[in-house]
């Protein structure tokens, strides 16, 4: 949730998009004209929106460009977080879930406890854990392995499992693209989807913000009245 609510403030900057992958590399002088150019092509009735003025600032003694690239980054992968959190309440909310039991005991999901907080609530917290780890060591990775997206890395770019050594035993399928399917893309095509990557990122943060928010606060989403159960739970404290 602190994550979803980070993500939606920087995604209101409009200029924070993955550069198109007709570039090699974000080359770290881009700055405001590359913002400017793809947030053109992102929204080209709002063009480029920046009233926090993020798109002039410097943080931790980077540069502008360093902290461009830091914050595109921020506004790509939350965007992914939010699509994956928007679809995964709609699909738990149907009680769509795994057949196999979730623990050696038998236990099945606990897609029977309701809503998609409540199915959290229900798990044990070592399953908690399990996720939250994994999620770290995700994020531990695409921060070490490859070109830094703030060094001349390509912000949004998951370094590939096969690559850099650095797990040690072999991983059959890579985050991104696991079958490979984008590698006869054109650069036009890619670049076409990276922006609506990166709009459809920043619809899924409104989209998960407004479940949650309706969950805890009925009528605080007129369109979500009465399609969202109440949630009594804390939101904010995944080991209440």
């Amino acid at each position: 949730m602190k994550l979803s609510l980070i993500s939606l403030l920087v995604g209101s900057a409009a200029a924070f998009a993955p550069a198109p992958s007709a570039r090699t590399s974000v080359a770290l002088d881009a700055g405001i004209d590359d913002l400017k150019a793809i947030a053109e092509k992102s929204n080209p009735v709002l063009k480029f929106y920046d009233p926090l003025e993020l798109s002039t600032t410097t943080i931790w003694g980077n540069s502008n460009d360093e902290t461009i690239a830091f914050l595109r980054q921020s506004e790509i992968k939350h965007g992914r977080v939010a699509m994956a959190a928007f679809v995964g309440y709609i699909v738990q909310s149907n009680g769509f879930h795994f057949p196999w039991p979730i623990a050696f005991d038998g236990t099945p999901f606990p897609y029977a406890a309701g809503s998609p907080p409540e199915q959290w609530d229900a798990l044990s917290d070592a399953a908690k854990w399990q996720i939250i780890l994994f999620i770290g060591f995700l994020e531990w990775y695409s921060e070490a392995a490859g070109t830094h997206y703030m060094r001349g890395g390509v912000p949004g770019a998951y370094p590939k499992f096969s690559e850099f050594g650095m797990i040690p035993h072999p991983v059959p399928f890579n985050l991104f693209d696991p079958f490979g399917f984008s590698n006869n893309r054109s650069e036009e095509a890619k670049a076409r989807g990276l922006i609506t990557e990166l709009n459809n990122g920043r619809a899924a943060m409104f989209g998960i913000l407004g479940f949650i928010s309706e969950q805890r606060v009925e009528g605080s989403v007129p369109l979500l009245k009465g399609l969202v159960a109440h949630y009594d739970g804390e939101t904010m404290a995944p080991f209440a």
